[in-house]
């Protein structure tokens, strides 16, 4: 995982890790970028501390004003854990987040995932209950994770995958993902984006022939922190949601949604149409946003 000025954060992602259901010591690369807390010093105290459990594999880096961005630390953190594997080629990759919480069966079941056929497992993001967060902000996730819900109900319906089936979730970010080795060489790598290097490696893994799964014992809890290290990362989503006077429930219409599960199904029928739609999807044009998702109002809330 990368990590910047993550010195308070740090102990509770390596605890998690070290209480994995996975034969020890598991493998672990913390890439540190442009920090400029005690991060280093904290890892090394957690190094000798968890030996048993974990190996702790500590990088250091200064990535220039132009590079000092998630898709470089993440990046940085997959090809320094790819040169970990074995040279056959094969192994799994995962990657989260420094603010993040995986469950004890976070490794095993994405490994069962990849067992069972995928190429590319997404974890579904669950807000951390143990951190404080205002009313509206649960309010609002919960009513997103309803629409979402919804969503994934009519691509389902509309244009099932068989290597993933519901129920499922549709979370694929850097907060939960595993890849193959295999997968991620034919990917590229994380694209050096100073944003949505998570969903652009995504899209690009399945350009190259990834099958994505999205099963729903694979998930993490996430900060709902409003102040975070990454530009447009997940601390600024937290930030729109508790915000009464934001866009963040203007949404796209379920009906563009069927259009959109239709218009896949078609390429999809095609030869080699499940990189066609990864490698046309982003070029589309944004969806309207002109669906009110119906939540509780700040006032509704603070009642």
């Amino acid at each position: 995982m990368p990590a910047r000025d993550e010195a308070e954060r740090l102990p509770r992602l390596i605890a998690a890790l070290a209480s994995q259901d996975w034969p020890s010591p598991l493998p672990v690369v913390v890439a540190l970028n442009n920090t400029t807390d005690a991060s280093r010093e904290v890892l090394d105290g957690l190094s000798s501390r968890r030996h048993d459990q974990l190996v702790l594999h500590i990088d250091e880096a200064v990535f220039p004003p132009e590079l000092a961005h998630a898709g470089s630390a993440r990046r940085r953190a997959m090809d320094l854990a790819l040169e970990l594997l074995d040279g056959d080629g094969g192994g799994v990759l995962l990657t989260t987040d420094a603010d993040a919480c995986p469950p004890p069966h976070w490794v095993s079941a994405n490994v069962a995932a990849i067992d069972r056929g995928a190429d590319l497992v997404g974890g579904a993001l669950v807000l951390d209950e143990a951190e404080p967060a205002p009313a509206l902000v649960r309010a609002r996730w919960a009513a997103l994770a309803a629409y979402w819900a919804e969503v994934r109900r009519i691509e389902d319906e509309l244009d099932p995958r068989p290597w993933d089936l519901p129920p499922r979730h549709g979370d694929n970010t850097g907060g939960s993902l595993a890849v193959t080795a295999a997968a991620y060489r034919a990917a590229g790598g994380v694209p050096l984006r100073p944003t949505g290097e998570d969903c652009a490696f995504v899209m690009a893994a399945q350009a190259a022939g990834a099958r994505l799964s999205h099963p729903l014992d694979v998930w993490v809890r996430v900060s709902p922190r409003t102040a975070g290290r990454a530009s447009g990362g997940m601390a600024a989503a937290m930030a729109r949601l508790g915000d009464p006077t934001s866009d963040a429930l203007l949404l796209p219409s379920f009906e563009l949604w069927r259009e959109r599960a239709l218009w896949r199904r078609d390429l999809r029928s095609r030869a080699g149409g499940d990189a066609l739609i990864a490698s046309l999807e982003p070029e589309l044009p944004p969806m309207p946003c002109d669906f009110r998702l119906d939540a509780p109002a700040a006032t509704e809330v603070a009642a």
